[in-house]
């Protein structure tokens, strides 16, 4: 897999050569942080006036800060992730390298795995910048880091399975506004269908509301780490890549 950490270091460097990565990392740093003050302030004034009224105040900095700043935000990876993947391989396609890539001596699998990867560590970054807000909870307050790190590491699953989807859905067109566009909708997609299971408790609904990423994110904010959410992740990111190996194989018998 030599080849695959070649292909990565080439799709990183066209991600900093261009602004794509430094606005990605700019929008999701500001709405996380404006989901943050939210989340903090709203946490500063109920304390406040639970010590005015001479009540007790549940001081759960998780629950009130982390927990549902985790899940605005990985609401936020439903836009920013399809801007990411749209151009892994249409824009191959688009500028005629595709046929090239194909026909070189590296792997289908070290392709794909190489652009999932450069897509899947820009993720990573920009989560952590988005993250540096967290670390003025630990120095004025006492959460506990490890739900914060579990809650992190759940949105990083989830992105690394839409990235996957997307960039399957990048290798069935040249044009990356409807690689995008494709890639918002089935993300979208895979996040509300969790409310089939609001007025549709059968076994058929129940299975529906597996396939969410909402039903599989959720443990993970709240600082649980279960197996079938991680199996569901993983399965996610297999699919994705699975799927974007026999569109790339198709392409490789065309060239």
């Amino acid at each position: 897999m030599r080849g695959a950490w070649t292909i990565c270091q080439k799709e990183l460097h066209s991600y900093f050569a261009s602004p794509v990565a430094y606005a990605v990392m700019a929008l999701y740093a500001l709405i996380f942080g404006f989901f943050f003050y939210s989340a903090t302030a709203y946490f500063v004034e109920a304390s406040m006036q639970s010590q005015m009224m001479g009540r007790s105040f549940p001081m759960n900095i998780n629950e009130m800060i982390i927990r549902p700043v985790l899940m605005n935000t990985s609401v936020i990876g439903l836009f920013l992730i399809p801007m990411i993947t749209m151009r892994l391989f249409a824009e191959e396609k688009r500028s005629g390298t595709i046929e090239l890539l194909v026909t070189s001596p590296v792997s289908d699998l070290a392709i794909i795995v190489g652009k999932w990867l450069a897509a899947v560590l820009l993720y990573t970054t920009v989560i952590l910048v988005a993250a540096l807000s967290v670390i003025f909870l630990f120095a004025w307050g006492q959460p506990d880091v490890k739900p914060v790190l579990i809650g992190f590491f759940g949105l990083l699953l989830q992105g690394a399975g839409l990235i996957a989807i997307g960039a399957f859905i990048s290798t069935t067109t040249k044009n990356q506004i409807i690689a995008g566009t494709a890639g918002f909708v089935i993300s979208l997609l895979l996040w509300v269908i969790e409310w089939v299971s609001q007025f549709d408790t059968s076994t058929t609904g129940k299975v529906i509301s597996y396939l969410s990423v909402v039903t599989h994110l959720e443990p993970f904010t709240k600082g649980v780490v279960d197996l079938k959410d991680v199996v569901f992740f993983a399965s996610l990111i297999f699919l994705g890549l699975f799927l974007s190996a026999r569109s790339l194989e198709s392409l490789r018998w065309r060239a």
